[in-house]
């Protein structure tokens, strides 16, 4: 068995409606091992998200609610600024609706997370993401803008972006959820490839077919983890 990168331990989350709390999160456990390819299935609204998000350190479980650690760190034990570091260099994030920049090109918006405090730098980040984009097959595309791409070109943006600093876990939100079957099949052809160079992958989805290609797939059903 790999090395352990990232658990999950007992975490719940609940949100705060108005005057109602909202459950989540009911106590999950998870454990991601280096190099591995976990797909997390759920229906939508059953917290597959917040999941992601817990474990990529965008936001944190309820207080008394559990632990989220990475190599055998706790998440809640690190400074901001060591929170920005991972962020930054330990994960990159892959969403299904993009969430590029419409005033930047696709270069810059490829460029920013090594711009962050944490990041690359200016320099190497501009030179990642030249290289990464041409990789993707977007070279010609550089200097256009997000509403001149198809679907399958931002997310193939986003990607880059997420790749920019070189984290060694790539976390996917439904990648593939915003696009027609033929582009989200090319879209995880190259998700398929950029793991099966070492990345670590964690992907939500409430496709089974997109499930069954992972190493393993977990279901989230009442705010929990089963096989």
């Amino acid at each position: 068995m790999s090395e352990l990168l990232l658990q999950a331990h007992d975490v719940h989350k609940t949100y705060r409606l108005g005057r109602v709390d909202v459950p989540v999160l009911r106590g999950c456990d998870v454990n991601v091992h280096a190099g591995e390819f976990l797909a997390i299935r759920g229906s939508s609204g059953s917290g597959k998200s917040t999941l992601l998000h817990l474990l990529g350190g965008l936001d944190r479980p309820d207080i008394d609610g559990g632990d989220i650690s990475h190599a055998g760190r706790l998440l809640s034990s690190l400074s901001n600024r060591a929170l920005d570091w991972y962020r930054a260099r330990t994960v990159g994030f892959v969403f299904q609706f993009y969430h590029l920049l419409p005033e930047l090109t696709v270069l810059e918006n490829a460029m920013l997370p090594g711009l962050v405090p944490g990041g690359v730098g200016a320099a190497a980040a501009r030179t990642r993401a030249t290289e990464l984009l041409g990789r993707f097959g977007l070279d010609h595309r550089l200097d256009h803008r997000p509403r001149e791409l198809s679907g399958g070109e931002r997310q193939r943006t986003a990607i880059a972006r997420a790749l920019v600093n070189d984290p060694p876990i790539l976390l996917a939100d439904e990648p593939t959820g915003n696009l027609d079957e033929h582009t989200g099949a090319e879209i995880l052809r190259l998700l398929h490839e950029t793991h099966q160079q070492g990345l670590t992958m964690v992907l939500v989805t409430h496709d089974a077919s997109i499930a069954d290609q992972a190493d393993r797939a977990l279901n989230l059903v009442d705010g929990r983890l089963t096989d």
